[in-house]
């Protein structure tokens, strides 16, 4: 019998009865995971407050308010009068003399926290005295060069240990990191430099990637070049890479940072205390830069990563993911605050092998795994031989954020990864959150797909064009109420944040992802709204129709764009990945265009079926719609510094040369 997505295919029992969120349930006299989801949805103040007091933040200065809403929700301050810093929450509470919090685990110095590990198999391990002792190292170095509380910090690094130490080392004095994917050329790294006034970059000779050295410093140097605020470039020797220097501002790693003091002093910082500035890239105009909080943050991640994945002190944290996306610092500062292990991958996830994952799954023990549904697209496409060789027993808790799932691909997550005895904690949120806005927990039964219901302390809802609540239909993802990890607008302009979150519902957040809750209370996400195609009147989501292409057993992966049509209004091009080994003809274009007329009516038959080899995507495995679209309109493609992959956009015909449709 198929799997649908009306079936639940995962109810809770045994050990997921007795984990963290039931214990913080128990100590507010609740019985039920609904009642939890409703009071702390309705009544914020009362779960921010005792959500905090349970898990053990620990303040220098405790806040006399929990927040201040008087100039309206967008500016809304928290933890009034409060003061902490994050490193204090992280490493210093593991490794000082005070006893442990009662519902908060502590370890020593000698406990693991990273499992370093390249795709060609090199190994490191780092214990909190070590990870202590390296951040100090970064502090003391940032220091004695004139850092201040206050000052942007750039990181521009491969995923390697000394990633954490130096996120670690900035957050520990009150400098702003701004982290920035490596795989950036210079010109994405310059504008988010410039913009965030950067004193210091961190960087390295270069990185591998699928075997292939890849220099990082040449556009480093490129980005830098004019740079007024920029005062020097401090360099990882990785590889040993031939690499200009730049006497006065450029520094090695070896010079300043291993011959720095392994001392140095905790800042306490006001709660309000930038932490970091994640930027965010828009389909248009220059990347936004959202500003996190130390109090915001580490309020927000504690959360998640203590009640939605339960993070023990024994558990191994794996999510495959990088410093330059919001999951690194998010599984860096969470795993460490509730006393895990963290395991960290330099690499591609499907290199020297396919099974590169699972491989480490086993060989490090690993308890929760999280992955984009994209890189397990690809991965699912390479065969379950691949798979099927591990059985990953140690697996309790199964991981993915990013972008909406697919039933087969979700099914085979949950069958051949997770053995059908994990669930899958499939959260949703995004960069100006550092953190969710729905997601399960796992207490909670779940459907294939689904991310549960609202986050906690999250009061979001679906909405029609209007602003009323609609259930059993899709509509827009809103949040009600403010939440501590709520960017604090955008860096350096607060227009476009109030337009890009407040101006459609007056005084409402509005997240910009279609979502619906069924008739038992299940969310579902259908991807960008601004990704709408509207179809003789009816809209319809990209996910709904990608899941429909996805669906037949020759499809690896799909992408569906509207596009102008003379009588609908827009007509539907979609962009297919066959998988290994398959040929695409004809036959099969019109096996996928009768398959969507057949699944979602006949008017949604696509106008045209184009194969290629790749999609263009992120890195965090996001499918740039907007990009394709204005490719195959031969428009302006607009800020590519995104796209990982940017050869694969070259893949992408013309309508032009496809002929033009309508």
């Amino acid at each position: 019998m198929n799997t649908t997505l009306t079936d639940v295919i995962w109810r809770p029992s045994g050990e997921y009865l007795n984990c963290r969120v039931t214990d913080y349930m128990k100590s507010q006299g609740i019985t039920d995971w609904k009642e939890l989801v409703k009071r702390s949805t309705q009544d914020t103040d009362w779960f921010w407050n005792t959500a905090l007091e349970y898990s053990g933040i620990r303040w220098t200065k405790p806040f006399s308010k929990l927040m201040d809403d008087s100039k309206g929700f967008a500016w809304t301050k928290w933890f009034i009068d409060g003061e902490m810093n994050i490193i204090d929450n992280c490493l210093d509470y593991h490794l000082d003399k005070e006893p442990a919090l009662a519902n908060r685990p502590k370890v020593g110095a000698d406990h693991r926290a990273i499992i370093w590990e390249s795709e060609d198999g090199e190994q490191q391990i780092w214990t909190y005295g070590k990870l202590n002792e390296m951040t100090c190292k970064v502090a003391s170095a940032l220091t004695k060069l004139g850092v201040k509380a206050g000052d942007s910090v750039g990181i521009y690094m491969p995923m390697v240990p000394e990633v954490v130490a130096i996120l670690f080392g900035c957050l520990k004095i009150g400098a702003v990191a701004v982290p920035v994917f490596s795989g950036f050329g210079g010109l994405a790294l310059q504008t988010r430099m410039a913009d965030a006034e950067a004193k210091v970059l961190f960087t390295a000779d270069g990185g591998k990637r699928r075997n292939k050295m890849l220099p990082v410093k040449p556009d480093a140097d490129e980005a830098v070049e004019g740079l007024p605020d920029l005062r020097h470039v401090i360099v990882l020797d990785r590889y040993g890479m031939a690499t200009n220097w730049k006497e006065g501002r450029d520094l090695r790693w070896s010079e300043v940072i291993d011959k720095a003091s392994a001392e140095a002093p905790t800042v306490s910082l006001p709660a309000e205390h930038p932490s970091m500035y994640l930027y965010t890239s828009g389909t248009t105009g220059k990347p936004k830069g959202t500003v996190h909080t130390h109090a915001g943050a580490m309020a927000s991640i504690a959360r998640e990563l203590g009640f939605a994945f339960d993070v023990k002190k024994d558990d191994v944290f794996f999510w495959f993911t990088d410093i330059g996306w919001m999951m690194g610092p998010w599984e860096m500062i969470g795993v460490t605050y509730w006393g895990g292990t963290m395991v960290i991958a330099e690499g591609a996830p499907n290199f020297p092998n396919p099974d590169r994952v699972w491989q480490m799954v086993e060989r490090h023990q690993v308890n929760t795994l999280g992955i984009s549904p994209t890189a397990i697209r690809v991965l699912r496409s390479t065969g379950d031989e691949w798979v099927d060789k591990y059985d990953m027993k140690s697996l309790r808790l199964l991981g993915s954020t990013g972008e909406p799932w697919d039933l087969d691909s979700y099914m085979w997550f949950f069958n051949k990864v997770g053995k059908t005895k994990c669930p899958i904690i499939n959260i949703s949120g995004g960069t100006e959150l550092i953190g969710c806005l729905i997601q399960p927990l796992p207490i909670m039964p779940i459907k294939p797909c689904t991310l549960g219901g609202p986050g906690l302390g999250m009061d979001v809802d679906v909405v029609d064009e209007e602003g009323n609540s609609i259930r059993n239909g899709i509509g827009h993802l809103i949040c009600r109420k403010p939440s501590p990890s709520m960017t604090k607008g955008f860096l350096k302009d607060p227009d476009r944040y109030i337009d890009t979150y407040f101006s459609k519902y007056p005084n409402i957040w509005y997240h910009g992802d279609w979502a619906k809750v069924d008739e038992d209370g299940f969310w579902f996400l259908f991807g960008r709204s601004d990704d709408t195609i509207k179809i003789a009147g009816k809209r319809l989501g990209p996910g709904e129709v990608e899941s429909v292409l996805v669906e037949h057993p020759k499809v690896s992966e799909a992408a569906a764009i509207g596009v102008p049509h003379a009588v609908k209004g827009e007509g539907l091009v979609c962009f297919v990945v066959t998988m290994p080994g398959i040929t695409p003809d004809k036959t099969m274009e019109t096996e996928l265009r009768d398959l969507i007329g057949h699944k979602l009516g006949h008017p949604m038959k696509p106008e045209a079926v184009h194969f290629t080899a790749a999609l263009p995507k992120t890195r965090s495995g996001k499918i740039v719609r907007s990009t394709i679209r204005r490719k195959y309109l031969g428009e302006d493609p607009g800020d590519l510094s995104s796209v990982e992959n940017k050869e694969a956009l070259e893949l992408i015909p013309s309508s032009s040369a496809a002929g033009r449709q309508g």
